[in-house]
């Protein structure tokens, strides 16, 4: 119940100080931790594990903590930067690759309903060399931010410990970024709900019209590559927060099952791709081998909801 001015007197320091303490920007010398420690009447563990709770803070850590990687204030910081740094080059990878195919979509209905007097060969000849350039470029993105955070690996698959102040930089960071989540997050998710509607308006409008119909695909999947990008760099930066609190997806609970799920998503999404391409190239139905992509997404849901299902067995 003090006031920062107050305690700020009993420990002979200024007000300034306890705020940077409070707000993690700064850690008490051990001659201040002391004096805390008597002014409060506690031990300094209760003072130095910022994940103790009051009542408990004479309880001795359990066994099962031991050998856990810990991350230090610096390392923390280190970490957001990087991934919010990466996530900008991830968003615009998975943007890249929804927009591969836009033009060979749009050169193979021009070219089917005569409005341009290329060949066949050529629309796909073009239309695949810049599909290839932009999955090319966005597997440079992939790359690249891999290695960069290549060096925090560790903290997306094994337990962590946190060293103090920590946990309450990231809590206080995540609260402050999340009106802009949610607003990506929710811009990103209408924006691929409504990309459909392109489609359905060509058919209202236009009706059997394959050239309106070829455009209208190529629309949809800009609307859905520009709410992926959305998605994905609201998804990743947040993703850093809750990380180093072990919240969400990244719980110590979430990183054991991901073990089991993560080689399952590997080869199902490398069999989709497969077959997409299979599909495409041999029936060039390009025009309508994209509604193979949302119901692949579905069933990827549904099947990581059974895997899920069954508990781990270590």
């Amino acid at each position: 119940g003090w006031s920062q001015e107050e305690l700020a007197e009993m420990l002979g320091v200024s007000r300034q100080a306890i705020s940077k303490w409070e707000g993690a920007q700064s850690v008490p010398d051990m001659n201040r931790i002391l004096k805390l420690s008597e002014v409060f009447g506690v031990s300094t563990d209760l003072l130095l594990k910022d994940e103790m709770a009051l009542t408990e803070y004479a309880v001795p850590v359990s066994a099962e903590n031991d050998g856990l990687r810990i991350v230090s204030m610096e390392e923390a910081a280190e970490f957001i930067s990087i991934k919010n740094r990466t996530s900008g080059r991830i968003a615009l990878g998975v943007m890249m690759c929804i927009l591969s195919p836009v033009l060979l979509i749009a050169l193979a209905t021009a070219q089917e309903t005569g409005r341009i007097g290329l060949s066949e060969t050529s629309c796909v000849g073009i239309g695949l060399v810049l599909l290839f350039l932009l999955v090319g470029g966005a597997v440079a993105l992939f790359v690249t931010s891999g290695v960069l955070a290549g060096k925090y690996a560790f903290m997306e698959e094994e337990p962590i410990e946190t060293a103090y102040g920590v946990k309450g930089m990231a809590q206080e960071r995540k609260e402050m970024y999340r009106p802009v989540y949610i607003r990506r997050l929710t811009i990103g998710i209408v924006l691929c709900v409504v990309a459909v509607i392109p489609l359905f308006l060509t058919m209202a409008v236009f009706g059997e019209n394959a050239f309106a119909e070829g455009m209208s695909v190529c629309v949809m999947l800009a609307l859905v590559a520009i709410g992926a990008f959305l998605i994905v760099i609201a998804a990743i930066r947040q993703s850093a927060y809750d990380m180093l609190l072990e919240e969400g997806g990244y719980s110590r609970a979430e990183k054991k099952s991901s073990k089991k799920t993560g080689w399952i998503g590997g080869v199902y999404w490398l069999a989709v791709v497969a077959g997409f391409l299979a599909y495409s190239f041999r029936t060039n139905n390009w025009n309508n081998s994209w509604i193979i992509w949302p119901v692949a997404a579905l069933v990827f849901a549904i099947l990581m909801m059974v895997v899920k299902a069954f508990p781990n067995r270590e």
